[in-house]
């Protein structure tokens, strides 16, 4: 007669034993669960970090791919407010040094509304690490570490990877506010989109920087990439030709 595993949990309607939910989202007490490990946020990870292999209704799986997109963001807005302050530091232009102090007041704002998003989801803030924010900050620190204080190779440098930053910003807030909008979350998406324009602001001020300030300063091709200054020069040689 075969023996009945004790360790075996079988469960029933009323006692569903290891039964997960459907729900793609916590539950009132998922606050006393212990944060994960690579999640920097003071916040307790949602049961929703666990439901990967869940089967989600159309909907479901909207709102999880969009509440996912808003944790990381957090994530990256507030790992921002740590890492501009270095970046204006290293820089010596002082158009650069302005924008990036000025844009890092704008940063703490996207981290309220980010909050003020999660709110209107009923949730409470919580981050989710962004790999992908994480190795541009890497590169950024990479281009202070290899170049000399006070030259245009920093300067440029710095300009260069705070727009890298600014275009993964603008793209993940671009496809938020446009999902936030297709699931009927207007206020949302209308708190995304204040964020976005200012992110848009800031890459324009950046390459402004590059074109104008850093050119001044360090002469009129210090602004402009190889490719350019390759150009200037071929139209150069053919007028005086």
């Amino acid at each position: 007669m075969a023996t009945k595993n004790p360790n075996k949990s079988t469960g029933s309607p009323s006692d569903p034993v290891g039964k997960k939910t459907n729900s793609s989202y916590a539950t009132k007490d998922m606050d006393d669960l212990n944060p994960a490990k690579d999640n920097d946020s003071k916040y307790a990870p949602g049961e929703d970090v666990d439901v990967d292999a869940l089967p989600l209704d159309e909907e479901d799986g909207l709102l999880k791919l969009f509440t996912d997109g808003v944790k990381d963001l957090y994530w990256v807005e507030n790992h921002l407010v740590k890492a501009l302050p270095k970046m204006a530091k290293a820089a010596s232009v002082p158009a650069l040094q302005e924008a990036i102090l000025l844009h890092l007041e704008e940063t703490k704002t996207h981290v309220q509304r980010l909050e003020n998003v999660f709110e209107l989801l009923g949730r409470s803030p919580q981050a989710k690490k962004c790999d992908a924010m994480e190795g541009l900050s890497i590169e950024g620190e990479g281009v202070i570490e290899t170049t000399d204080t006070g030259t245009a190779a920093r300067n440029l440098g710095i300009v260069m990877a705070s727009q890298k930053v600014e275009h993964y910003e603008i793209s993940a807030y671009t496809g938020l506010s446009k999902l936030a909008a297709n699931l009927g979350l207007m206020d949302a998406a209308t708190l995304l989109n204040q964020t976005l324009s200012e992110e848009e602001n800031a890459d324009v001020t950046l390459a402004d920087i590059a074109d104008n300030d850093i050119a001044s300063m360090y002469g009129s091709n210090a602004g402009q990439l190889p490719g350019d200054r390759d150009k200037h020069s071929k139209a150069g040689k053919e007028k005086t030709a």
